[in-house]
Formats: structure tokens, C-alpha cells, sequence
């Protein structure tokens, strides 16, 4: 909140597009907390839906492009405050399937960048409302797959290096949509120990 009355700052500027998925990670704390009722939920799913645009997609602000990234954060928003009810479902499906590639992978905007970070996205978009039947879930799954490396890990397309990130989309894509047979389990649980570090942390 600080930042944004500095209104004279570079930094209100080069963050006014992230605004809602700030929004998502204070509202996730707080409901972990027990403490969501402590804010005014109808301002916040007002301002939500303002970040809607025409295709069905949402912003992560209003007034910004739309993107799957803040797509799925509006729409874990409103699953999160129970209130999916407000949302134009078709409209959003539309907007997601309207992303799905012929080769199974996501977009993640009109400018037609490619990520299984957007598949996950994707997925977790129509899953919320109950509409994975708007996409071609096979097609999704088999590009998936295309990006699991010898590892065991996943990348962003495939022939890209594994990487946690990646992976956390990946596993998720595929438990979302019942195919969590594709991952090598030993293999995978392998890899990702093998982030771990010195110092206790994990890289990617």
C-alpha cells in the first residue's frame, strides 16, 4: 500500500500491472489466517471483474492486456471468496480454448508465447468451473508429455531443460485432468531432492 501512494515513484509505475496478483497472494494469507472477513469482499470482486476484458480474459489490473497468468488468478479470486457465481463461464472458456494451440500447448496471450506454465493455467482455468470439456484434454495432455525430459523433469516446451517450476505445472496439468501415470515417480522424486542445497533451500 505504501507504494502505491507514491505516486511520483518509478516503482506505483512498473507494478501497477502485478496489482492482482498481489491481491491474490494477500488475500491467500489472509484466508489461511482465518481472517478474510476482516476486508470488504464485494470491493475486491468488484475491482476483479473490472480487470475483465471483451475476449473473456482478465488483466492484472484494469486497463492492462489480459493473460492466462491473471486469468487464473481472478478466477482463484472468486473460488476463493466462494463467489464463481459472478463469473461469465462461457465467456471464460471461450477466451482459454481460444489459447489452446493445434500441436496441445497453451498460449499464454495474444501474442502467442508458449509455456507449460499456460497449459497449467489453462487447465486449472476450466477445472474451477467444471468446463475441461470446452478443450481438447488429450491434446493438452500429449503436449505435456512432449516436455518430460530423461530426468523425469519437465520443461517449458519440449527439448527445454527441467526445471522445478515447470514441474510444479506440469504434475499439477496432469492430476488435474487424471494422468498422473505419466510421471516417473522415483525418477521425478529423484531430481527434485537433488535441488535441494547447502543451506537448506531448493533452486529451481
Amino acid at each position: 500500500m505504501s507504494v502505491e501512494k507514491r505516486s511520483n515513484d518509478l516503482e506505483p509505475l512498473v507494478m501497477d500491472h502485478l496489482k492482482l496478483n498481489g491481491a491474490y497472494w494477500g488475500l491467500t494469507t489472509l484466508y489461511l489466517l482465518g481472517r478474510l472477513d476482516s476486508i470488504d469482499q464485494d470491493a475486491i470482486i468488484d475491482w476483479v471483474l473490472q480487470c475483465q476484458h471483451e475476449s473473456g480474459g482478465f488483466a492484472g489490473n484494469v486497463g492492462h492486456d489480459p493473460h492466462i497468468l491473471y486469468t487464473l488468478t481472478a478466477v482463484q479470486i472468486l473460488a476463493l471468496f466462494d463467489r464463481m457465481d459472478v463469473l461469465d463461464v462461457d465467456k471464460l472458456c471461450n477466451y482459454v480454448s481460444g489459447l489452446h494451440n493445434e500441436d496441445g500447448s497453451f498460449s499464454g496471450d495474444m501474442w502467442g508465447e508458449i509455456d507449460t506454465q499456460f497449459s497449467y493455467c489453462a487447465m486449472c482455468c476450466l477445472a474451477l468451473p467444471h468446463r475441461l470439456d470446452k478443450i481438447n484434454v488429450k491434446e493438452a495432455v500429449n503436449y505435456i508429455v512432449r516436455c518430460k525430459n530423461l530426468d523425469g523433469g519437465f520443461g517449458c516446451t519440449p527439448g527445454a531443460e527441467s526445471h522445478a517450476g515447470q514441474i510444479f505445472c506440469c504434475v499439477g496439468a496432469l492430476a488435474i485432468t487424471g494422468h498422473l501415470s505419466y510421471i516417473s515417480k522415483d525418477l521425478l522424486g529423484w531430481w527434485l531432492c537433488e535441488r535441494q542445497v547447502k543451506s537448506g533451500g531448493l533452486n529451481g
